[in-house]
């Protein structure tokens, strides 16, 4: 197991890309923090929490990647996973605004005060803790995947009935966060945050701090995914994609290693959303959008299914071309655009942009080899 965890970033992509990520969380913070407005280098605040926001994305691709690329789950759903871990973020940064809210109300947010309600719900008890709220930034998520796994994959739920459900599952959040009633802050959702453990949220030090402790996640859910897929865990994983009814034939729980693969992928993902509420200041029911979850599947397939790389590449690709033609002209035709992208990546490039150049280089390989062979056998 010690070998494989290692093992899972020796290859030179895998270290290359983390790498990558690392050189990031230490030269765009210092860049901001240590060199003037006028320097070529400076990268301003304002580009710095768009990438924060990418990388988000990135990790919330991956956590996709995981389970639909290697286990062949095609999840309409994990925008629901990335919200609930935003939301429970949220109510931390909620409970550390304290008197400084508009009605100055020492406990309750401000939107309890103005539907009058007298006192705090029971499930917003602990939030004022930041190690209480990370903790259930994993546990929501992951806790509502393995339910759902568990009645889902137990009940032997595939295809494309499993993606529809999925996204009843977060079609059905998004109807019941846009109550008032429910107590997360309605259609308005949670916002107005102050500081995170203690640090003024608008500093440049705090966002810099954010960015870079985005990277580095990405970078642990990379690795998280890499060495599950390296080992003999994700060997099987890939055997129910490929091949589910023979893989239970031959003794394997194809509902266990499926709904351990989807509760990991969850808790991922409620990471991503995490990191995704502090940088960008809000949380709304809007992130349960069934569009969402839809968006995060095409940045999947547009990286390349089964990569990983790929699929934090495809959310980087996709989200900068989304910012690129959503503040111009184009912004009226972006849907058309990304349906238009979706659709030539599934005819021209299937793999997917990292999946076709591996293909391409490993063919030119194999060509190579024969060429130089083949004087040889004459």
């Amino acid at each position: 197991m010690t070998s494989g965890v290692f093992s899972a970033i020796s290859d030179r992509g895998s270290g290359v890309f983390i790498a990558i990520l690392v050189a990031a969380a230490l030269l765009i913070p210092a860049s901001n923090l240590l060199l003037p407005p006028d320097s070529a280098l400076h990268v301003p605040t304002h580009l710095v929490s768009l990438l924060g926001k990418y990388l988000c994305y990135a990790m919330l691709a991956v956590a996709l990647d995981l389970v639909w690329g290697y286990c062949g789950i095609l999840s309409l759903g994990h925008g629901a996973f990335f919200a609930l871990g935003g939301y429970a973020m949220g109510m931390y940064l909620m409970r550390q605004i304290g008197p400084r809210g508009v009605y100055a109300n020492p406990i309750l947010p401000d939107f309890m005060v103005f539907l009058n309600w007298k006192e705090l719900p029971w499930f917003w008890q602990g939030f004022d803790m930041f190690p209480f709220a990370l903790l259930m930034v994993l546990v929501v998520p992951s806790l509502l995947a393995f339910v759902f796994g568990w009645l889902a994959f137990r009940s032997r739920v595939t295809g494309v009935y499993l993606s529809i459900i999925t996204q009843a599952m977060t079609y059905a959040l998004l109807l019941a966060f846009f109550r008032n009633d429910m107590g997360f802050g309605g259609n308005n959702g949670l916002t107005d945050f102050k500081d995170i453990l203690g640090f003024n949220l608008q500093a440049d030090g705090t966002r810099m701090t954010l960015f870079a402790l985005t990277a580095l996640g990405l970078v642990l859910c990379y690795w998280i995914s890499r060495v599950l897929v390296t080992s003999t865990f994700g060997k099987v994983l890939i055997a129910i994609r490929d091949a589910e009814s023979r893989t239970r034939f031959i003794g394997y729980r194809v509902e266990h290693y499926k709904l351990v693969a989807f509760t990991v992928s969850a808790a991922m993902a409620g990471l991503a959303g995490a990191l995704y509420v502090p940088q960008v200041g809000i949380i709304n029911p809007s992130e349960f959008a069934p569009g969402n979850s839809i968006e995060a599947v095409i940045w999947v397939a547009v990286g390349g299914r089964g990569t990983l790389i790929g699929a934090a590449l495809g959310a980087l690709i996709v989200n900068f071309l989304k910012t690129t033609f959503t503040t111009g002209a184009l912004a009226p035709y972006w849907l058309f655009m990304l349906g238009g992208l979706f659709i030539a990546t599934t005819l021209f490039l299937p793999k997917g942009v990292v999946g076709g150049a591996r293909a391409f280089w490993e063919k030119r390989k194999t060509t190579k080899a024969a060429a130089e062979t083949a004087p040889a056998a004459e």
